[in-house]
């Protein structure tokens, strides 16, 4: 798969492990990640009561699909006190962020393989 637009946030072959490399399970999982993302990201922020347990839900998501930076970054970001979150918070969305475009750029290359197939 031609993937030079990846930032290396999300290391694929964990993946590709977990899914056998099979393409359609591939999508659903980054599929069902990018839903994660989109349903815990609200919650990063100390202001919500939920945002430790939207850090650990994404932190099992983020090492799950391969991206180890979002991973610990969340770790990092639940072990903290409320005081010392909101930094760490701002670099679990930057991370989210640069891992979900990552994912994005795989699933199109996954939707251009399956076009040719």
């Amino acid at each position: 798969m031609a993937l030079r637009d990846l930032s290396g946030a999300v290391d694929f072959t964990v993946l590709e492990r977990m899914t056998g490399g099979d393409d359609a399970i591939t999508e659903e999982v980054l599929g069902l990640f990018v839903q994660q993302a989109a349903m815990w990201s609200p919650l990063l922020d100390v202001r919500e009561d939920g945002w430790r347990d939207g850090v650990h839900t994404l932190r099992g998501a983020a090492a799950g699909i391969g991206a180890g930076r979002l991973a610990a970054a969340c770790q990092t970001a639940e072990a903290a006190d409320k005081a010392e979150a909101p930094p760490l918070l701002d670099r679990v969305r930057d991370a989210l962020e640069t891992a979900l475009a990552d994912v994005a750029a795989y699933r199109h290359e996954l939707m251009l393989r399956s076009l040719r197939g």
